[in-house]
């Protein structure tokens, strides 16, 4: 079932059916104990809603923090390596692929990040940008994974390859991350099969497209959740990016008014316009 949060607030779809979820907030929803559970037993009593297509669908985000994982791909640990090699960084990221401890880092707060059909940014001191569609996870403040959606890390490649510990600016800005467009509630892990896709659209033509699946990803996301919550407490849950496993050659950037799609089965597809600097 997939939760959405939405401008006439939440709903729960099944079956192509759209039911209003009763809840004083977002937060006071993710955070429940019993999520799946209340969530199914609105569904059983079947009061469809019939307002849920007159909604804008919102990010599915309240005051949860958003962090990253980064370097959990071997595709993205070779671009890594390269952007950085200059700048004498470029076997920190294969030691980070190989080491046991995962790389994460802070992405988001709640202001920061578009919904679907939002703008994503890229930055006005930037020259080479780039999406990273990437599996996100939602943790509730038990630690324990609720749900899934889509996540895009907006990412400044020159800026992160000038020197690693530029990292927070190359990731870090006023919305450089997109979130949507649903949250995928199950108790189940997603199958080692599951495509991600990833489609960069300019002047009504594809630019840039890649695919990958989760078979790709290095760590489990359990892991990575687990890594999180080591000695970090996040009252409303969080969300955490687990990594990308596609990257556009070094001869592409975004540009404004580009069109950047990323689908994931079953949790649907994100789709964000790029601009360009402050909003």
């Amino acid at each position: 079932m997939k939760l959405y949060r939405t401008s006439n607030g939440p709903f729960v779809e099944h079956d192509g059916i759209y039911f209003r979820v009763p809840a004083p907030s977002w937060d006071a929803l993710v955070t429940r104990d019993d999520l799946h559970g209340y969530l199914l037993s609105i569904i059983e009593k079947g009061e469809a809603a019939e307002d849920f297509a007159h909604a804008k669908i919102e990010a599915p985000i309240g005051n949860q923090e958003v962090w990253a994982a980064g370097v959990t791909y071997y595709r993205s640990r070779s671009a890594r390596m390269e952007e950085s090699k200059s700048a004498g960084g470029g076997d920190f990221y294969d030691r980070v692929y190989a080491a046991e401890r995962p790389e994460l880092f802070f992405k988001a707060s709640a202001s920061r990040v578009a919904g679907p059909g939002d703008h994503v940014r890229i930055r006005s001191d930037a020259a080479w940008s780039v999406p990273e569609p990437e599996l996100t996870l939602l943790i509730n403040p038990r630690g324990q994974i609720i749900g899934y959606t889509i996540g895009n890390d907006m990412s400044s490649r020159d800026i992160e390859g000038e020197n690693p510990l530029y990292l927070p600016q190359a990731k870090v800005y006023d919305g450089s991350c997109g979130l949507g467009p649903c949250v995928l509630i199950s108790r189940e892990t997603l199958p080692t099969s599951t495509p991600i896709r990833l489609e960069i659209v300019r002047h009504g033509r594809t630019e840039f497209s890649g695919a990958t699946t989760l078979a790709e990803l290095k760590r489990a996301p359990s892991t990575l959740a687990e890594y999180l919550f080591r000695d970090n407490s996040f009252p409303f849950g969080a969300f955490l990016l687990t990594g990308t496993g596609i990257v556009p050659p070094d001869s592409f950037t975004l540009a404004a008014g580009d069109r950047i799609r990323i689908t994931i089965d079953p949790i649907g597809t994100l789709e964000n316009d790029v601009v360009q600097g402050k909003p």
